[in-house]
């Protein structure tokens, strides 16, 4: 059957639009798809909970496509074995305790399971800001812009996304939990900065301190280590996906 171009441009702005229209009011807002935003996507859909997550880049999986310094391999610990296994991703021991996954493949499992579980991704869209009420102090939302309106520096305001809770996985600058930081003092929270290198320190404490900065906002991944100064850890995954998955639990545990 015949179409035309105006039939093409009709379904995709009246379908993306009815989808925006549920998103405005969300469950979650994982802001973020790298390994450990992806992970705490998919549990949280897992959870019931409607899940949206946004992302600057066109792309997903935050540092895995790049593996180590561009090796197209990664590596993960004993304790993430099960999560990587639960995506469907081929793991092989190639020291006690330490496994190798292949970088693509568990960049577009990852993706794929978030998305399966009925997360919804929004890639080109980029959170600058937080939405916050008092009595008592909480966040409550995100303000977001397309990525390509920043990057061409055009003066245009956001829109505005509410939600019970955010989670900050935007890696090693904890970008949300710096915005709130900054412009919300009574929130009482500081953003010290990563250190350098220390794998196993570093992938143990991610983890632990993995959770809730303030009432509605939390912290995972790489993000973890830039709030509380821990160590950075390199091409060692098995902690972001440790990290994704307790910060879903703990919004589960919060919220339900």
């Amino acid at each position: 059957m015949p179409y035309s171009e105006k039939n093409i441009t009709k379904i995709i702005i009246r379908e993306a639009a009815k989808e925006w229209e549920k998103l405005v009011e969300t469950d979650v807002v994982v802001v973020g798809a790298g390994p450990a935003g992806l992970t705490a996507a998919h549990y949280l859909a897992d959870f019931d909970f409607d899940v949206v997550v946004f992302e600057r880049r066109l792309s997903f999986g935050g540092g895995i496509g790049g593996g180590g310094m561009l090796f197209h391999k990664i590596v993960i610990e004993e304790q993430a074995k099960e999560i990587v296994e639960e995506f469907g991703i081929k793991t092989k021991e190639v020291e006690s305790g330490l496994y190798v996954v292949d970088a693509a493949e568990m960049l577009a499992k990852l993706s794929s399971g978030a998305i399966d579980n009925g997360a919804r991704v929004i890639l080109g869209v980029t959170v600058d800001d937080v939405i916050f009420r008092e009595s008592p102090l909480r966040i409550s939302g995100v303000l977001i812009q397309w990525t390509a309106v920043q990057i061409a520096g055009l003066h245009v305001d956001p829109l505005m996304i509410e939600s019970k809770a955010v989670v900050d996985a935007t890696g090693h600058d904890a970008e949300i939990v710096s915005v709130a930081s900054r412009k919300i003092p009574e929130l009482e929270i500081f953003v010290h900065g990563e250190k350098s290198a220390y794998s196993e320190m570093s992938e143990r404490l991610v983890v632990e301190k993995t959770g809730k900065v303030a009432e509605g906002l939390y912290v995972a991944g790489m993000a973890v280590s830039a709030v509380y100064g821990l160590p950075r850890m390199g091409p060692i995954f098995g902690g972001m996906l440790l990290s994704g998955r307790k910060v879903a639990e703990q919004i589960m545990y919060d919220l339900k």
